[in-house]
């Protein structure tokens, strides 16, 4: 008895493996992922060291602050919005953190500061979207402006970080096994993507974020606390622009007014080709992580080749958001 049953239950199982399809809403991850790995495989054929351990953390440290970035603009394009002042906000911490350093605050609480400021400004976009009606990419356009107003009127130049904290912090290693190591930005950017999916999977503000993009009347008629979720969303952005900025701070040991520039497009694309509708409600945040990885690995790639231009780098990423754009728009046709 049992040995006819052993074979007959092997056979369903292979038959389950054979036949198995992933869910329709992971297949945009599985396809940027299936990218990357593609990419990042061709490097290593092309070039020694590029599928490097090391080679890998290092694209992580580079882009950390882009990955949290793109943490907050998934949140906003999840509810069918943008926020076109995260380069700025970014390029506004940096200053802030360099000029409080500068002026005796403690490591902490200038992080603290710039971290709340960061998230006020965003609030301040989502009250005006949502309670004065004002379309996101207005308001977020005239928070670009007035972000960099306010960087260019701290200084125009760059401000050194001589706090030793700070010093400190920007170069503590994490050693890894294998004797590879990386940097706390890393971790910190990290953190963030796994957070932010733990938000967006399994508490109520997450599925709301979701319900809004989906249907926003809906969403109302449902009851649902939609100008909190949208007011939210814009503060969760605001915060990690700020973040972002102190991550830079890190990396660049030095407040820059002209930081950021081109940085909330970047933030759009990464999230674009990971997978987010950009008209809301579809989505997710590991999406967005690899997306920043995909870009990171094209620069890395040029910067690997040498001889080629950095202007492929755009070029590069503006096929890869026409095509991903393009299949997107195919789906929700199809769908309709």
């Amino acid at each position: 008895m049992s040995a006819t049953t052993a074979p007959s239950g092997a056979t369903a199982r292979w038959d389950r493996v054979r036949t198995y399809a992933p869910p329709s809403r992971y297949l945009p991850v599985i396809g940027t992922f299936a990218l990357f790995v593609g990419m990042f495989g061709i490097g290593g054929i092309q070039y020694d060291e590029f599928a490097d351990t090391q080679n890998l953390l290092n694209l992580l440290r580079d882009n950390s602050f882009l990955i949290v970035l793109a943490v907050g603009m998934t949140f906003v394009i999840l509810t069918g919005g943008i926020d076109l002042s995260v380069g700025s906000v970014a390029a506004l911490s940096t200053m802030v953190l360099a000029k409080t350093l500068e002026m005796g605050w403690s490591t902490y609480a200038a992080m603290g500061a710039v971290l709340l400021a960061g998230t006020l400004f965003g609030a301040l976009m989502g009250l005006l979207i949502h309670y004065l009606d004002i379309q996101p990419f207005i308001a977020t356009l005239a928070g670009l402006f007035l972000a960099r107003g306010i960087t260019y009127l701290i200084s125009t130049d760059q401000i050194p970080i001589t706090n030793e904290k700070f010093f400190e912090l920007a170069f503590k290693q994490v050693t890894l096994a294998g004797g590879y190591f990386t940097y706390w930005s890393v971790v910190v950017a990290l953190l963030t993507v796994v957070v932010a999916a733990y938000v967006l999977a399994r508490t109520r503000f997450g599925r709301t974020v979701y319900a809004v993009g989906g249907n926003e009347g809906s969403a109302m008629l449902m009851g649902l606390r939609v100008g909190a979720v949208k007011v939210g969303v814009y503060a969760i952005s605001g915060f990690c622009a700020a973040l972002a900025g102190i991550l830079y701070g890190l990396f660049l040991l030095s407040g820059n007014s002209r930081a950021g520039i081109g940085w909330e497009l970047d933030a759009i694309a990464a999230v674009v080709i990971g997978g987010t509708l950009l008209t809301g409600g579809r989505g997710f945040v590991i999406g967005s992580f690899i997306g920043v990885l995909v870009l990171g690995t094209i620069q890395t790639l040029i910067n690997f080749e040498g001889s080629l231009d950095p202007a492929w780098i755009r070029i590069a990423i503006g096929v890869l958001l026409l095509v991903f754009v393009v299949i997107q728009r195919l789906m929700t046709r199809r769908q309709t």
